[in-house]
């Protein structure tokens, strides 16, 4: 099998990263729930992720990062635990449900959503931005990429309007952390919340946020935490009040191991790598006639994704023919992202995702491109 469909998920991960979750299965107790050795290995494992993603997000301090289970847990936890009724929040049609559900959920409630528009390229105006704040607005919160078009969004101008209007800024991270270096101290970022099972490169299940110190949110859920076992309420200091339960130990101990592999390869190695095979891939498909490609192909910062068409036909059609036929595997249909659809004009039709990882081969990407040429000869 080809795979091309990291966008979703990776599915070669680093060997190491595998290794740490099978001993953490065979090691690793409760943290926080004992003194045993199992629950003080568990303790250490996850206290020192947290060490590790603080110096990778360049948080202030381990405190600050939670742990979820993925980037949409994450984000409901940011827009419903920061979000009141009354508020006014900004964000933007790149948006994937895991954004934009918790904010239509919030305007049931009688928060107010701006969308700032794309065009049919998938780019958005950043003075739109400027425009939309209100005064009642609270909230950006955006992507960082499209995980449709790939487009990337510049958190830094976008931020500067945050700043300025004494706003909260939230990002989902989904598509680029792991392979774009993300500063939230730098782009004043409040809230970032991130998945480990993309471009981080560890398990699914995995997952967080790195909170703003001194940034209060209401926690989306409560119940046992290890401590204050007869208070009412569910501990007030971070990273605990944010996070119930039993943590993914197994999980989060692969997450490490995946943290210490982008570290030792280099982000800027693993990003440059991605890129060229995308590069590639366009280059080999952008004159197929019948190939629509979506996105700002030319734009100088994107995510290593392409999205296209082939003619009129359903998106799933061609990525069904391409798996049973080439051994292909995409991503086709709606990708979570409906109005990024809307703004291109594919809600019908869908579209095949083609997204890489370091791990593709050259070969793989040439495979990829005959196969097009053939389905559109054919």
């Amino acid at each position: 099998m080809i795979y091309l469909d990291n966008a979703a998920t990776t599915l070669v991960k680093p060997p190491e990263v595998i290794e740490a979750v099978v001993t953490a299965m065979k090691t690793l107790g409760n943290a926080g729930r004992g003194v045993n050795d199992a629950s003080l290995d568990a303790a250490r494992t996850i206290y020192g992720t947290r060490v590790k993603l603080a110096e990778f997000f360049h948080a202030e301090n381990p405190r600050n990062v939670v742990f979820t289970c993925n980037s949409t847990e994450s984000l409901n936890i940011a827009i419903k635990g920061l979000i009141d009724p009354g508020d006014h929040v900004i964000s933007t049609e790149l948006e994937h449900n895991s954004v934009l559900r918790p904010l239509y959920e919030m305007q049931e409630k009688g928060a107010e959503v701006t969308f700032v528009k794309a065009d049919r390229r998938g780019c958005v105006q950043y003075e739109n931005f400027e425009a939309a704040v209100k005064e009642n607005t609270k909230a950006i919160v955006c992507t960082h990429a499209s995980n449709l078009t790939g487009n990337m969004l510049d958190l830094k101008k976008i931020g500067a309007v945050a700043k300025a209007h004494g706003l909260l800024f939230i990002v989902d991270a989904s598509q680029t952390a792991g392979v774009f270096p993300i500063d939230v101290q730098e782009l004043g970022i409040d809230v970032l919340c991130f998945t480990g099972h993309k471009s981080m490169l560890g398990p699914q299940g995995t997952g967080g946020m790195i909170v703003r110190d001194g940034l209060v949110i209401r926690p989306l859920k409560s119940g046992g935490s290890g401590v204050q076992t007869y208070s009412k309420t569910h501990p007030k200091e971070m990273p605990t009040a944010l996070e119930a339960g039993t943590l993914n130990g197994h999980g989060i101990a692969g997450l490490n191991a995946a943290v210490d592999y982008i570290n030792r390869e280099g982000m800027d190695n693993i990003r440059e790598r991605e890129m060229m095979l995308m590069r590639r891939f366009y280059e080999g498909i952008k004159d197929i006639p019948n190939i629509h490609i979506y996105g700002d192909m030319e734009a100088e910062a994107r995510s290593p994704i392409v999205s296209i068409n082939l003619g009129e036909y359903d998106s799933s059609e061609v990525s069904d023919e391409l798996h049973m036929s080439y051994g292909i595997s995409t991503r086709s249909g709606a990708h979570c992202a409906p109005l990024m659809h809307g703004a291109l004009g594919t809600v019908s039709q869908g579209a095949v995702r083609f997204s890489f990882s370091h791990f593709n081969t050259e070969e793989e990407i040439d495979t990829a491109i005959a196969a097009l040429r053939e389905l559109t000869d054919a």
